[in-house]
């Protein structure tokens, strides 16, 4: 049976090239909000951190209804960090609509949620948006689209693509960029003629596959996916399949996406994306099948994680005087929780019960989850991130690749190609693209950790740099890490003027006066690659007697701050961020300035 009443599409594309813009302004024009709603920007952007940062990070799902059918559309994160949400959501749809700016044209996370999509053997429409930037260049960008299809293996039947010029900030869709529009009107005949509708079989037993868990305080875990085969009921009796095991349970409410909200329904058919409530046990990747013919899906395959970090308790002198949860049961509790539901990220314990390595697909991906437990009141320890190794059959070494897209000005590409020389970045491509360089790397994630702060530098802001997954390679050798030492404070207390007055020669400060530090917090960066221990803390001598000058006014240079990916990508080996819900500070993992002069010393003897 074919439901011409139903299309489940996603819109997938590289980061800030307009996916959610778009897809509000596929709601506003489909009367989903009232006339007189004041609807915010960026609508799907629910979550603290999306509005913050301007990005997606978790796959959405809404629905508009037009001229009769109704549309599911899934909003999914651009970064390839958050690959697992990408793949869970293709699963659910019958086509893709990529969307592609048309001064940037494809980049490297369009490239790869491409080749997802052309993987699930997805119908794509091609969108290119942001027609209306001066610099548009669209004829060009139609073409190395199409150079991105044939480079990635797409079929005859893919290749025949549908391409609308977009503006979504506008609202506005054009099938020739000669076109008037006022609507968005020719995108939504498109979707209708292109995407298939869903070829199902509405009778059948039972089959759907739960692609994403949510949670709430009140009724507990939310299963959504799409109906696959039959129809379910609400308060209806399924088998949920896990592996080899089998259990009965009954559903407790049945709901469907209508606009941004979830509609509790009686029944739905096979091709109905849905949420269900009432099985505590589920598992993303399980089979909810007919109770008495179960028959099991194939799971979810996921990329693998390619970075790690350990988590563990904050045993700081200032623990516990901003956090609500800092115990490790707390910590524990909380990161075996994230990972039910993000199913790209691994948890472990370790040979110690404060400490725990979690494995994710980048920085970003790590540092969202530690952002959003500092939110919630937790405070922890984070460790410098490191790559993870595999061996092949032949026991060879192989470490994870990044392909980095880097887009400068002219001037700066000498300083940019040093520092990614030292890394060992190898160039596979330059275009020239209206006085900036278009840049095209393999290299080792290794190399990628710490590279942001420096490009930027190097690049005095004007530099983009974006990376995907591109697959294992053979180790290639030491990478050198930070130059340069920290400044390390060698006593407790509240900082002054006059001690960060004399610290300041030394190299750069990351603090302020009347800020507490203690003992093994780093409070600035040395000049030179060996550690100093310092005294911010120092009060001025008070005497009747005083030289002429001496009470001239202190200078004090601004300090030089940190984001928490900033802080994970400064730190050495011997050093760790503390993350409270108010502060982050980087500090020596051995405190004690007389344990590490000890340590060393150990060291050398080695």
């Amino acid at each position: 049976m074919i439901r011409n009443d139903l299309r489940n599409i996603a819109i997938i594309a590289h980061v800030d090239h307009g996916k959610t813009t778009l897809v509000d302004a596929m709601l506003k024009q489909s009367h989903v909000f009232r006339a007189n709603e004041k609807v915010q920007e960026r609508v799907m952007d629910s979550n603290d951190q999306e509005r913050e940062r301007g990005i997606t990070i978790l796959a959405k799902n809404t629905s508009v209804m037009h001229e009769g059918t109704k549309i599911n559309i899934l909003d999914t994160p651009g970064h390839a960090d958050f690959g697992g949400e990408v793949e869970r959501v293709l699963n659910m749809v019958d086509g893709v609509l990529l969307l592609v700016d048309a001064y940037e044209g494809p980049m490297p996370q369009t490239k790869y949620v491409l080749r997802k999509a052309l993987e699930h053997h997805l119908k794509p429409v091609v969108v290119i948006n942001k027609i209306d930037r001066p610099d548009q260049r669209v004829d060009e960008v139609v073409d190395e689209v199409l150079d991105l299809f044939i480079e990635l293996n797409a079929s005859d039947d893919q290749l025949d693509f549908p391409v609308v010029y977009c503006s979504a900030k506008k609202g506005i869709a054009k099938l020739s960029m000669d076109d008037d529009s006022d609507n968005l009107d020719p995108l939504f005949k498109v979707i209708m003629d292109t995407i298939p509708a869903p070829d199902v079989d509405v009778d059948g037993p039972l089959q759907m596959l739960a692609n994403t868990l949510d949670y709430d305080d009140y009724v507990g875990r939310i299963v959504v996916g799409r109906i696959v085969r039959g129809t379910i009921k609400n308060g209806q009796m399924i088998c949920l399949m896990h592996d080899d095991q089998r259990t009965n349970e009954k559903i407790g409410r049945l709901y469907t996406y209508e606009g941004l909200k979830r509609v509790e329904t009686q029944e739905a058919k096979a091709g109905e994306i849905i949420a269900l409530i009432g099985l505590q046990d589920v598992e993303i990747g399980d089979t909810i099948a007919d109770s008495e013919n179960p028959e099991q899906l194939a799971g979810i395959k996921v990329d693998e994680p390619t970075l790690s970090m350990t988590f563990s308790v904050n045993d700081s002198p200032f623990a516990g005087q901003e956090g609500d949860f800092i115990t490790s049961r707390h910590i524990r509790e909380r990161l075996y929780k994230e990972v039910e539901t993000n199913v790209s990220m691994r948890v472990e314990d370790t040979d110690s019960p404060d400490t725990f390595k979690v494995s994710g697909r980048g920085e970003l991906h790590l540092s969202v989850l530690i952002e959003a437990m500092r939110r919630e009141g937790f405070e922890l320890q984070v460790g410098k991130p490191s790559v993870i190794m595999r061996r092949d059959e032949n026991g060879k070494l192989l470490e994870p690749m990044e392909a980095l897209t880097i887009d400068v000005p002219q001037d700066f590409m000498g300083p940019v190609m040093e520092g990614l020389g030292i890394r060992k970045a190898e160039l596979q491509n330059m275009t020239e693209m209206s006085g900036y360089l278009r840049m095209e790397f393999i290299i080792p994630a290794r190399g990628l950790i710490g590279f942001r702060s420096q490009f930027l530098t190097d690049t005095k802001g004007n530099g983009i740099m974006n990376h995907v997954f591109a697959g294992w390679g053979a180790y290639k050798g030491d990478i050198p890490g930070r130059t340069r030492g920290s400044l390390v404070a060698f006593e407790a207390g509240e900082t002054t003027a006059y001690g960060i007055d004399k610290c300041q020669a030394r190299g750069t400060m990351y603090i302020n006066p009347g800020e507490q530090v203690y003992e093994g917090q780093i409070v600035g960066e040395n000049s030179r690659e060996d550690d100093m221990d310092v005294n911010p803390c120092k009060k001025k001598h008070v005497s009747n007697m005083r030289a002429a000058g001496s009470d001239d006014a202190v200078r004090l240079i601004p300090p030089q701050t940190f984001s928490l990916e900033g802080a994970l990508e400064h730190i050495n080996e011997d050093e760790t961020v503390e993350v409270t819900p108010k502060s982050i500070r980087m500090r020596k993992k051995i405190l004690s300035r007389l344990e590490r002069a000890r340590q060393r010393a150990r060291n050398a003897k080695a």
